[in-house]
């Protein structure tokens, strides 16, 4: 079977749909990426035939006119979707893949495929835009229907689906085919700093993410705050100027990137922007989130561990040093919110794995 996974080009949207492809790709399955101009060596560097489709949020965005509603509906829901819709309509018949796997905000992929008579399924990469921000889009997005609107706006007929039932996405459940898949944390070989191993204090894994919401003014909070209490901390800065960050007390290590999976089985506890991709790893680990969000699905994500208490949030003007010391201390010494990371992480587990769900596409593409 040959399977065409589709991308935006960007790290939290191409490496969600790693374990998945890797799963395929050792099932003996050809596997084939596209994705925007910027990440066609990325793709190729690991080990993936890739071919230009689509663009970036960032040229999409810039190309928007109107305020911001206007403009990010007609980022999403039109400039985005006919850029891989023109591009998929002149790849996919050259191609002639069995399946079509999109993440969930490449939407155009699914209008590509189902006009080219191919079966088609998303990949959820994060939770579902609000329910007043997808009815105002329902008009901007009719055209790419062809008269016959899927079940979901974004995550089309059938979706595979990476939340563990205790942060489950409603929208997700509704749908007519569903394909549970366990998240399994990926990421980029990389060195584990060798002070990790051998310590006698709790280690606090501090991010906000690789590229776009580094937020050097909130690190520097959270920093601030973590440094008063009895523990390590490892600062992943990202593109951040490591110039900010000097003259640190020395239970603070900062470096610009580190391999995440490996670093949170050794956490005890995780400060964070919310991404998806941190959110399941920290819930596949089985820790306590304290939750600094500062865009996009970050703040959705920060509410649903907040309710079902597997985490905590400080948003806006609440990201103080004081506040994050304060929340922090709290989550490393509650039990309760211990019991519920832990509770996610055993469901997690059970949950089935990429080689599994391999399987189960297959047939679900023969029978289409």
């Amino acid at each position: 079977m040959r399977i065409l996974f589709t991308c935006r080009p960007a790290y939290g949207h191409l490496y969600p749909l790693m374990p998945l492809a890797i799963a395929a790709r050792d099932a003996g399955h050809e596997v084939v990426f596209g994705t925007g101009a910027a990440f066609l060596d990325k793709v190729r560097s690991l080990g993936f035939d890739a071919h230009k489709v689509g663009i970036s949020i960032q040229d999409a965005s810039a190309a928007a006119d109107g305020d911001p509603l206007e403009a990010i509906l007609t980022t999403f829901a039109e400039i985005l979707p006919r850029a891989t819709i023109a591009d998929l309509t002149q790849l996919l018949p050259e191609l002639r893949p069995d399946l079509v796997v999109y993440e969930m905000s490449d939407v155009g992929a699914f209008t590509a495929a189902r006009r080219a008579g191919i079966p088609v399924v998303s990949h959820v990469i994060g939770r579902s835009m609000p329910a007043e921000l997808m009815a105002a889009a329902a008009d901007r997005f009719a055209p790419l229907w062809d008269g016959q609107p899927p079940a979901n706006l974004m995550l089309g007929d059938a979706a595979i689906d990476v939340w563990p039932d205790l942060v489950r996405d409603t929208e997700v459940t509704a749908l007519p085919t569903v394909f549970r898949l366990r998240p399994v944390p990926w990421n980029e070989p990389g060195a584990v700093p060798s002070w990790l191993d051998g310590r006698d204090r709790p280690l606090v894994y501090l991010t906000l993410g690789t590229v776009a919401f580094g937020a050097t003014g909130v690190l520097r909070a959270a920093i601030d705050g973590l440094t008063r209490l009895p523990v390590d901390v490892l600062v992943a800065r990202g593109p951040g100027d490591p110039g900010e960050f000097d003259d640190l007390p020395p239970n603070v290590h900062v470096t610009g990137f580190v391999p995440q999976s490996e670093v949170l089985p050794r956490a005890d506890l995780v400060v964070h922007h919310g991404g998806t991709g941190t959110v399941l790893g920290a819930l596949s680990a089985g820790l306590p989130q304290l939750v600094l969000p500062q865009g996009a699905d970050q703040f959705v994500n920060a509410e649903t561990l907040e309710t079902a208490n597997a985490g905590r949030a400080l948003t806006g003007d609440e990201v103080t040093a004081d506040a994050v010391e304060e929340r922090a201390k709290s989550l490393l010494d509650d039990a309760r919110v211990r019991e519920v990371a832990a509770r996610a992480r055993h469901e997690i587990a059970a949950m089935p794995a990429p080689s599994e769900v391999v399987r189960r596409l297959a047939d679900f593409a023969a029978h289409a």
